[in-house]
């Protein structure tokens, strides 16, 4: 037996009467509420009025969660759809039970921000670079759900961390398993604080500092994706293609994809408006309004 290892939590849900406290939800609201809190105050600190994150964040927010589901079922379909199905298809709704990708919520979630930034007249890019490092602490938080639901671990290790994963979740005894969960929610920290001070160094506006974490991330995510043992795609098996899953394979069209968009806008830097012409106009006007 190995001298250390992680333990498994022994349950990821408690009734408080006839409600279920599920911890896996409780990981992604303390990561949403986190993400908009310092979100906000990059905001303000760049200049913008209070408040506008945390009203863009209410359709993000909805939007992402739809994608991010949206994303594990078409990836995952087998799982809920066809003959070899282990669910039902109406479980394919039950987010709890865990399913939530990262590239769907970025993606739909993204549409949502975009739309609400549209509404109120404020460039995308500029929301975007706020909020970078608070998507990378939100993940990093919000892995440790993964941690009490017993899924997303890697494959058989001796090293002192291995995790404890139990017969109900696909472990064996006395077999440790790599905590992938663990790395990435570390890498997706030492992310968020590497985004801040890459803010604060150099001057990346126009959406490149959420190239950047897109970039960041998605190198960190290829080699945590390589240890998973989990069957994404299929059954009983990950659908492969060239030896690599389909999340690596998503990693290296947004990692290309990124580092093009910080080649070609390197020299943009025209001023991104962060308070709407009307809005000073408006204040403008009230100032005159109060004035003596």
């Amino acid at each position: 037996m190995p001298l250390a290892s992680i333990p498994s939590p022994p349950e990821g849900v408690w009734q408080l009467g006839f409600i279920p406290i599920r911890a896996y939800a409780l990981c992604f609201i303390v990561a949403i509420v986190f993400g908009a809190w310092l979100s906000e105050r990059r905001w303000r600190a760049r200049g913008g009025e209070k408040g506008t994150i945390s009203d863009i964040a209410v359709p993000g927010v909805i939007f992402g969660l739809i994608g991010a589901r949206l994303y594990h079922v078409i990836t995952d379909w087998q799982t809920y759809f066809g003959p070899r199905a282990i669910k039902e298809p109406y479980q394919a709704l039950f987010i709890w039970e865990g399913g939530l990708s990262i590239w769907g919520a970025v993606a739909l979630g993204g549409v949502g921000v975009w739309l609400a930034c549209r509404r109120r007249g404020l460039p995308l890019t500029a929301v975007a670079d706020t909020v970078a490092p608070g998507i990378a602490f939100g993940q990093a938080i919000a892995r440790w759900g993964n941690w009490f639901n017993q899924e997303l671990y890697g494959g058989p290790t001796t090293l002192p961390w291995g995790l404890e994963i139990d017969r109900a979740h696909g472990g064996e005894p006395g077999v440790l398993y790599h905590p992938t969960f663990l790395y990435e929610s570390l890498w997706d920290a030492a992310l968020g604080f590497g985004l801040i001070l890459a803010g604060r160094r150099f001057t990346l506006h126009h959406g490149r500092l959420f190239a950047l974490y897109v970039a960041g991330y998605t190198f960190g995510r290829f080699w945590i994706e390589g240890l998973r043992i989990d069957p994404v795609g299929g059954v009983d098996h990950a659908v492969t293609l060239l030896g690599l899953r389909i999340n690596q394979w998503t990693s290296i069209v947004l990692f290309v994809g990124a580092l093009v968009y910080l080649w070609v806008t390197r020299t943009r830097d025209t001023e991104e408006i962060v308070v709407p012409a009307s809005h000073k106009q408006n204040d403008g006007e009230a100032d005159a309004v109060s004035s003596p």
